[in-house]
């Protein structure tokens, strides 16, 4: 079946040869000078005839794979009610992030960030019975998402594209093995994308649920960190990895002596004054949790990861004490805190600060520390919680090697639910022993838009975008090489192109120089470019790579064997 051929002179697409002023990525760069994308408003985005093509084929590639493991696709308003949010917890916990609006009666809704609880409840309306389970459902819909600021183009905009799927079944089998078909499922769909891409544990957040992967797509443009081990397979969100503190030898120190240390509030003026290592000392930063003052204490050499600690404490607020927090607190005197002596204070530490290890830290008056203050004789935790920063070198938790960090963009997460969303609205079936059964749940996302500026990110070099066969707008761009009979040639090239199914774009555009038109099918980055140049006479034309550069002249039914062959 003959394919379509677009001309570019019909096309609504306007390169640009400088760089938007506001473009930070190379993506958010090359995919507005290439004509793909314009921005109408901060994080929000139109997509143009070239990117809409780019995001129907990658939304095709996810149907597919979808398809293939039986998920059935519908479509679920983005206008939604409070009420299953607030059933939920989520109108909450979602925070700033949700974008809120009311009807002109008043009443409260919200734009879908995503659906658990609106699939949960038609699940609940149309599954009564174990017969009717096990399900996948799926939509690709936009979602919408208040960030506080927009950047970097298409990878963090607060309108986007989203597959998202849910998976309903009787038992946590079932839901393990419908995790395990929506894993593979991904990775099919990431190769087919030619996605570099990476699978690592990660933290649930907002979602709720027990077990959670990520796929990563390394960049660095990526907002994403993660470590990864070069020892073992083991890779993971930062916010996911794990330190067990080795069990410390057991040591006699001395008593806790009073330090006389003037004008040291920070661990650097602290360690310079004492002339020890940061790593000697005990850093204690002071949090509220839902307005209580709290005390987390790490090695002073490292730092506490804030996102970590409120994934921890979630669903609570967590927010950094002020100057203001300290008055009337006799006991918490700022840049001197130590945790002997906080006894109206909760105190959290790192699994570092095992009981027993000695410390230097505030003595909790101005001007003075205390050394040898020890874990389990001068102090208690209350409780230990895995929240410093990860750092290059760390030890694996699963085989001891120092763990590497790298950038990346978040393109796909899946999560093992649980009963969360079924106990909030009470999903129930009849079971096969005509008793009611709880259903369990697995939610799992691909970012659709975001995978077009992930693949820009990886694939693109100095002349433009360069896009993996799949998803491209078109499979070749022929560029008609100025005069009157190369458009001509180039005209019915393109023609026999499409009559052999291929998609063509053809660049035969009047009064443009070649040079432009070059540059233009660079920066455009369709995989093949067929050049229509001063060998027509003789049938002959080149064939570019647009990934490898490489050239070669060859007669056009030639070219054509070829490029259907690799199609």
């Amino acid at each position: 079946m003959a394919a379509q051929v677009q001309r570019m002179s019909r096309l609504m697409v306007k390169t640009l040869r400088d760089d938007p002023a506001d473009a930070e990525t190379l993506s958010h760069k090359l995919l507005v000078r290439a004509g793909y994308v314009r921005r109408n408003a901060a994080g929000i985005w139109s997509w143009l005839p070239l990117g809409k093509a780019v995001l129907d084929n990658i939304t095709r590639v996810v149907r597919e794979e979808m398809d293939a493991i039986g998920a059935q696709e519908v479509s679920l308003p983005a206008l939604l009610p409070k009420e299953p949010y607030e059933a939920s917890g989520r109108w909450t916990e979602y925070g700033a992030e949700l974008f809120r609006l009311h009807d002109r009666k008043g009443g409260d809704y919200l734009l879908g960030p995503t659906h658990e609880e609106i699939f949960t409840l038609l699940v609940k309306d149309q599954c009564t019975s174990y017969k009717d389970l096990p399900v996948i459902l799926y939509q690709v819909q936009t979602k919408y998402r208040d960030e506080a600021r927009p950047r970097s183009g298409i990878l963090r905009s607060r309108e986007f594209l989203m597959k998202d799927s849910y998976s309903f079944d009787t038992t946590d089998e079932g839901l393990t093995e419908a995790y395990a078909l929506h894993r593979e499922a991904y990775i099919k769909i990431f190769r087919r994308l030619g996605l570099d891409h990476r699978i690592v544990s990660a933290v649930s957040g907002a979602m709720g649920g027990s077990a959670s992967e990520e796929f990563l797509a390394p960049a660095a443009a990526g907002e994403d960190t993660f470590v990864h081990c070069t020892a073992c397979e083991y890779a993971a969100n930062t916010e996911a990895v794990t330190f067990t503190a080795p069990a410390a030898e057991p040591v006699e120190h001395p008593a806790a002596a009073e330090l006389d240390t003037p004008d040291t509030p920070t661990i650097e003026t602290l360690a310079a004054h004492l002339g020890v290592p940061a790593s000697a000392t005990l850093k204690n930063l002071l949090v509220k949790v839902d307005g209580e003052i709290v005390a987390v204490g790490v090695p002073g050499d490292r730092e506490v990861d804030l996102g970590k600690l409120t994934e921890h404490l979630a669903p609570a607020e967590v927010e950094l004490v002020t100057a203001e927090d300290f008055t009337g607190r006799p006991d918490l005197v700022r840049g001197y805190v130590g945790p002997q002596g906080l006894d109206k204070v909760r105190y959290l530490a790192d699994p570092r600060v095992a009981a027993g290890t000695a410390w230097i830290t505030g003595a909790n008056k101005e001007g003075f520390h205390v050394r040898d203050v020890v874990v389990g004789r001068d102090f208690e935790v209350d409780e230990y919680v895995d929240v410093v920063v990860v750092e290059d070198g760390d030890p694996c938790p699963r085989c001891g090697t120092g763990l590497k960090l790298d950038r990346a963009i978040e393109i796909g997460h899946i999560f093992q639910l649980g009963r969360k969303y079924a106990d909030a609205f009470q999903l129930d079936v009849l079971g096969q022993n005509g008793k009611p059964q709880r259903v369990t749940m697995g939610s799992y996302g691909i970012g659709v838009s975001r995978a077009v500026a992930a693949l820009a990110e990886q694939t693109a070099d100095e002349q433009g975008l360069c896009w993996p066969a799949e998803i491209a707008p078109a499979d070749v761009h022929v560029v008609a090489a100025g005069k009157a009979a190369q458009t001509e040639f180039a005209l019915a090239a393109a023609e026999q192109l499409a009559a052999a199914g291929l998609r063509v774009l053809v660049d035969e555009r009047a009064g443009v120089s070649p040079g432009v038109k070059f540059t233009d099918a660079e920066l455009i980055g369709v995989p093949k470019i067929l050049v229509a140049g001063r060998r027509v006479a003789e049938g002959v034309v080149e064939l570019k790579d647009r990934r490898t550069g490489e050239r070669e002249e060859l007669p056009l039914a030639d070219a054509i064997a070829r490029l259907t062959a690799a199609n």
